[in-house]
């Protein structure tokens, strides 16, 4: 069974899609492995930022329930 030859969007080389490929469809096992390794770090929040950030959201969920449920007067 031949797998379909795809072509990098990276280096722009040819490479058979195999299955449990890992990365991403449209990159060669070359291309997608620095990205695959990196990781997913997110920067630790203080306590008043984690606040902040928690009133942000709530106001902006305070306001897009009032746009979708308000009254046609």
């Amino acid at each position: 069974m031949s797998f379909p030859i795809k072509i990098c969007v990276v280096c722009e080389e040819e490479f058979e899609l195999k299955p449990d490929k890992p990365g991403f469809a449209n990159r060669c096992p070359e291309c997608s492995a620095p990205e695959a390794m990196e990781p997913c770090a997110k920067p630790e929040l203080s306590a008043d930022e984690r606040k902040a950030e928690a009133e942000v959201n709530e106001a902006r969920r305070k306001a897009i329930r009032d746009l979708l449920y308000r009254k046609e007067s």
